[in-house]
């Protein structure tokens, strides 16, 4: 390098470099502003803004349901209260057609679906889901008329065998794979496809564990179940909107907490394994 280039080229490069530097703090401004943003319209300071935490569900024994006095109760219910109580504010549930409970919750009807919803690749592609925090399965009862014998996958998987369930569940989701040659009806809730077959309109009726079992234990001349094991396996979530990464956080902290500290095995434990609630069970 000649004395010439080095006059009038390094002072360039030096204000270059000056240039570069000063913009270093201005960026690291600019994502910490981004970060401030991204943290203030997170649904949890909405929450806690507002005073109380809404939660869409459905109705669905022994998720939750109403009692004899009217009130919700039932796991989810138990889920929801407890997620409110630890974050000091209020909860309010709002009962939603299942088939239209992902739709509600982007139109921002609610902050989060804690609802026994099955974590499937088509609802991630609309919701984001926290870590899980039950896990089951999906079962069939059988109508002891129509479906005596009927123990393999390949017994149902026939076109003059109708098996019902709940419209827009997993369960259904998981009939129609197992048994694509087979009738599917569906009907609006888990009550109407136990109905279906105890009175021989349907071979069986698919649910998560454990309604079927439940049926079959409330209808034992009239329902069994012909498969040991579940007819599939699925994990339950809190559905979040999309874009909420502080929201994701703290649910996922909240669940590894509860399940620390047992809280969560031992209402899983009371709804899902014991049957004291059904006291509380109105009837119908």
């Amino acid at each position: 390098m000649t004395w010439l280039t080095r006059r009038f080229f390094a002072p360039a490069a030096a204000a270059g470099a000056a240039s570069a530097a000063a913009l270093i703090p201005s960026a690291q401004a600019q994502t910490q502003d981004a970060r401030a943003a991204l943290a203030a319209s997170s649904v949890i300071e909405e929450i806690k803004r507002r005073g109380t935490l809404r939660i869409g569900m459905s109705t669905f024994v022994p998720w939750a349901f109403r009692n004899r006095a009217g009130t919700l109760v039932g796991y989810e219910i138990d889920v929801g209260t407890r997620l409110a109580q630890d974050m000091g504010v209020r909860p309010e549930f709002i009962p939603t057609a299942w088939d239209g409970i992902i739709p509600a919750l982007l139109a921002g009807r609610f902050d989060f679906i804690i609802g026994g919803m099955t974590i499937t690749p088509a609802r991630n592609l609309t919701a984001n889901f926290s870590t899980s925090y039950s896990a089951g399965g999906v079962d069939l009862a059988a109508s002891r008329r129509l479906a005596d014998g009927m123990t393999t996958l390949e017994a149902w998987n026939r076109p003059n065998v109708t098996i019902a369930g709940r419209r827009g569940t997993s369960a259904i989701a998981a009939a129609q794979r197992l048994f694509p040659r087979a009738t599917i009806r569906q009907f609006d809730d888990d009550a109407q496809s136990i109905l279906e077959v105890v009175n021989g309109r349907a071979h069986g009726m698919v649910g998560s564990m454990p309604r079927p079992r439940f049926a079959v234990a409330d209808n034992p001349d009239t329902l069994f179940n012909p498969f040991t094991t579940p007819l599939a396996r699925q994990a339950d979530a809190m559905a979040v909107r999309k874009g909420d990464p502080d929201a994701l956080n703290f649910l996922d902290n909240w669940i590894m907490n509860r399940q620390l500290d047992g809280w969560l095995e031992e209402r899983q434990a009371f709804w899902f394994r014991d049957r004291d609630w059904r006291t509380e069970q109105a009837p119908g």
